[in-house]
Formats: structure tokens, sequence, C-alpha cells
């Protein structure tokens, strides 16, 4: 049996193989590396460059895989960019990912498992989240990643196609062991931008408004450690291949901390005080976004191993310290 991982080569698609793998599991992995790092790709995988939206590539690397479950984390994810440019973003998060639901159907897929988000909430009726609670997302990101949610709702109607829907939360951190983590060159996530300032990669760290309704008047977030991520990814696959069912799950640890607080852990933990620039809030961005997950843990009988702010932290800044001492090495051997 093999596994078809979508973004295989970005952050979260990363740590995935290398859980997969670990499982004995056999994995190929289709990225475009347009936001993926080719150094990132985990050995042990068979690797294909290739578009998700190109239905016939997709096709035949199911069947000449023989290929039963798909995981699929090929997005872009960027709130204000989809703001921005939202026609960009339904066509890559949405319109591409038609065709690859369409593959996976005409090849009997066994599982399908998507890789969804909080921000389908938009500004959430109350905290904690429950996945009940109304979906009204409040960016383009959010809704191409909403759309998706409905095309497999309809095709597991139309098709019986099961699938898993995980709504992340804020995924952070990196892998303990430190063989992948986060290598964008463009990075977006608080916690990576933050671990750069204290290691000098940066030289201050810019926080998106103070003015929201929330006691410190930054946004709150529940920051989810990527291992965690894809251990759930494990038991939503291992929920699909038993049940054969559908499942929509959030994917957090049900605890909050505001930018502000998230700053002050980082200059903690790496006992360096970087500048911070107050700035203005960027649109998109809802005050508050906590999950309830108790549905993940009743029903796919996920537990948590990294369930701490600064443990996230701890194993984030190693991962940009070994960065940092291979840049510099590449730097003084050119």
């Amino acid at each position: 049996m093999t596994v078809l991982v979508t973004g295989g080569a970005g952050y979260i698609g990363s740590h995935m193989v290398i859980s997969l793998l670990e499982k004995n599991e056999n994995v190929i992995i289709v990225d475009d590396l347009s936001s993926g790092n080719p150094l990132s790709i985990p050995q042990g995988a068979t690797f294909h460059l290739a578009d998700i939206g190109d239905f016939e590539t997709i096709l035949s690397l199911l069947q000449k895989y023989e290929v039963k479950d798909i995981i699929h984390f090929a997005a872009r994810i960027v709130v204000p960019d989809s703001v921005a440019d939202p026609l960009g973003y339904y066509n890559n998060n949405t319109s591409k990912v038609r065709n690859l639901i369409a593959a996976a159907i005409k090849h009997n897929i066994r599982s399908f498992i998507f890789s969804s988000t909080a921000a389908v909430y938009g500004e959430p009726e109350a905290i904690p989240i429950v996945e009940t609670q109304r979906v009204n997302p409040i960016s383009p990101y959010g809704r191409s990643k909403l759309v998706v949610e409905w095309m497999l709702e309809d095709s597991f109607r139309a098709y019986g196609m099961p699938y898993a829907v995980l709504r992340y939360f804020n995924v952070a951190g990196a892998d303990p062991y430190g063989r992948s983590g986060q290598s964008s060159k463009f990075a977006t996530h608080l916690i990576k931008i933050a671990v750069q300032a204290a290691i000098g990669v940066r030289s201050h760290v810019k926080l998106y408004g103070n003015d929201y309704p929330t006691p410190d008047g930054t946004c709150i977030r529940d920051y989810v450690h990527v291992t965690d991520l894809t251990s759930a990814h494990l038991s939503a696959l291992k929920y699909l291949r038993e049940s054969g069912q559908k499942i929509i799950c959030n994917c957090g640890y049900g605890t909050g901390y505001s930018v502000s607080e998230v700053l002050n852990a980082v200059r903690h933990v790496s006992g360096n005080n970087f500048p911070i620039e107050i700035a203005e809030r960027r649109s998109g961005d809802p005050a508050m976004l906590v999950a309830s997950n108790k549905l993940i843990t009743a029903e796919l009988d996920w537990h948590a191993q990294f369930d701490d702010l600064h443990t996230i932290i701890e194993h984030a800044l190693a991962w940009e310290e070994k960065l940092k001492a291979k840049n510099e090495a590449f730097r003084l051997a050119s």
C-alpha cells in the first residue's frame, strides 16, 4: 500500500512523510517546489515534481504506485496575501484540488485527508471553537479551504470516497530530532519569525495590531506542535482505513496564547530581548482562535506529546540555529 503526500517538500508535509516512513508506509511525494524545499524531502520517499492540478499526471502516479491513501498539504497559506490575490488562492487551493479529488475518485482511493484551517470559522461565535460552530471565513484563504471541504462532502455523498478534514490551528515547532523544520524562504509564522530575530537572522519582529478585544490587545492563537499534528494525521488515516466514513476535526490544544505572550516566551527561552515593532492590523486576522479538541481526542484517540509553548519554541529555535549554521558554512565555502 502506498500513501501519496502532496506538498511533501514543505513544512508540515515533510514531517508527515517522516512519520509515515517510521510506520513503514510506502510514500510518494508530489510537490511543484513553488514553496517547498528539495532539501526537506526525507530519504526513503519517492519524489515527483508535478502540479496537483494536472489530472492526467496525478492519475498516472496513483495507478503506477497503486496508491490507496492521499494526504493533501500543498496550498498557499498566507492570509494577507490571499486578500491581495484572491483569485490566485482560489486557483491553487480550490480549483487545482478539484482535479486532485477527481483523480482520487477515478482511482478509487480508500482515504483522503485534507489539511484545512481554523480560518474557516472567521470570527468565532464562542471560544473554544467546536466543529459544529457556524463556518464564516473572513479571508479568501479561509474560503478557498472551505470550498474544498464542501467538495469532499459532496464527493462522499455521490461517490463514497472516505475523507478526513483536519482544521489546523497555528502549527509551530520542528522535529524534536532535528530532521525537519520550517525551511521556507519567506517566513510568515510568528514563532519562526521570532526565533529568527532571537538568533540575529532578523533585526526585529513586527507585531500586527495591539488594539484587539483581548486582555493585552494582541491576537490570541492556539499553537500546536507540528509533530503532534502529524500524529493526528496518522490517527485519521487509521480511522478512515477501518471505518470507510468521514470526519471533520479541529487540531489544537485548547489553550490560547497572545502574540505578546509568545514573543515574551521566545525572549525568555532564547535569552535575547530582540526589538518588537508595533504595526497596523493585517486584513483577515480574527482576534481569537482557540480549539476545542474533544472530538479529535474522543474519535481519533489523539494524544498530544508536546503540548507546551516553551517546548515548541525550543524545537523551533534549535532548527533555526541549525539552518543558520548551514547557511554560514555554505557562505564560507563559496
